[in-house]
């Protein structure tokens, strides 16, 4: 009698016993078949096919153990990777998520007789951080991936860029300081021995203008340096309003500290832009292409470069890499944030867009820079405000 029909009553019956996982003692490997009991699984083992599969199984056998070896720990390898990243967890709880997958490596086929032994051989290999426990035996995915090595020596050679900054700042002020101080000696405080001719006199005391401790001049020290910037600026300005030709004065301590600020923050840039509350355009065609093109609002940042967003049509919420989002340009007079560069996290008003140079123009209406006029900011520095 030939097979059912698909749609018969005993082909669906039977499709749907095959659903979901069965027991492994009825699952042969090299045929990559599961047979539903002993009887079915006696059946096929004395099928042509199976005698076939054990004859080219016989000629190498370590070959097919390789195969198997292999697979089962790159799928194993790539599921932790892509589930639990570089975080420790349980082996076991690993396992049971891989054996879940119907079509998975089964491990009596590998070269590994138990679990205990594939992890202590991950360890050996260099491939995760095995530790055991009273329990159990936990790993940690080590990752070698060459954009994340090429990302983390981005960060520290950012981190040191930074500290060597912060170095030639306090040089640069620890020098102005000393060229103030130059050609003027500290008056040092003279300790005379407290007597009193009358006893009946009331006590008084006269201190010397040099007599101070060391905060007290650091203090006027301050005030002095606040006092020239002062008289300079002053000075610029009783130029300008007696139509004098404007000369070129020797810049303070002061005003060097504060350009030097701004020179770095306008050219410090980060790798990574996604800030809370924007509205951002998904670019990625999956799941299914549904979301592409659609915008959605940030509403959660992970890890600097991915972020939790709702998608504002359908209210969906998806966690996506910053690769697969872009910035939206909103229409002038509406509220914008600065994601990158010197004004990074400043919100302002969109004032204008240049589409042939791609940038916008912007007056920030927050924080010390509020009324800020700022031009020529890039289309992926900006984005809409939510």
């Amino acid at each position: 009698m030939g097979k059912s029909d698909f749609l018969s009553p005993k082909a669906i019956s039977n499709r749907i016993k095959s659903k979901g996982l069965q027991k492994l003692r009825w699952y042969c490997q090299m045929c990559q078949k599961q047979c539903r009991d002993e009887n079915g699984f006696k059946c096929h083992c004395m099928s042509q096919s199976h005698q076939r599969q054990l004859l080219l199984a016989a000629e190498n056998p370590q070959q097919f153990m390789d195969y198997f070896s292999e697979e089962f720990r790159r799928n194993f390898l790539e599921l932790l990777r892509r589930r639990f990243g570089t975080r420790r967890v349980h082996n076991n709880v690993v396992y049971n998520e891989y054996i879940s997958h119907r079509e998975h490596i089964h491990m009596n086929a590998t070269q590994w007789e138990t679990l205990t032994d594939f992890t202590k051989w991950l360890g050996r290999e260099g491939l995760c951080r095995v530790d055991e426990t009273p329990k159990g035996w936990y790993i940690q995915y080590i990752d070698r991936d060459p954009d994340t090595i090429r990302r983390q020596q981005e960060q520290k050679r950012k981190k040191k860029q930074d500290l060597d900054d912060e170095e030639k700042t306090a040089k640069l002020v620890e020098q102005q300081v000393r060229r103030g101080l130059e050609g003027k000696e500290l008056e040092m405080p003279v300790y005379t021995e407290l007597s009193r001719e009358n006893k009946d006199g009331k006590v008084t005391f006269k201190l010397q203008k040099g007599a101070s401790t060391s905060v007290a001049t650091s203090s006027q020290t301050s005030v002095l340096a606040l006092k020239m910037v002062e008289g300079a600026v002053k000075r610029t300005g009783a130029a300008h309003c007696s139509g004098q030709p404007k000369k070129k004065m020797k810049k303070s301590a002061l005003d060097e500290i504060i350009e030097l600020e701004e020179e770095k923050k306008r050219t410090s840039r980060t790798d990574y832009w996604l800030q809370r509350d924007i509205i951002v355009k998904i670019v990625t065609k999956k799941p299914e292409g549904r979301y592409h093109k659609k915008k959605a609002v940030v509403k959660e940042v992970i890890d600097k470069y991915a972020a939790i967003v709702k998608v504002i049509d359908s209210g969906d919420k998806l966690k996506l890499d910053q690769t697969h989002l872009e910035t939206v340009i909103p229409a002038p007079g509406k509220k914008v944030l600065v994601l990158n560069g010197g004004y990074r996290g400043n919100e302002g008003i969109l004032e204008s867009i240049n589409e042939k140079r791609s940038s916008v123009t912007i007056t920030i209406n927050s924080g010390p820079l509020k009324g800020r006029r700022v031009e020529d900011i890039q289309y992926e520095d900006v984005s809409k405000l939510a």
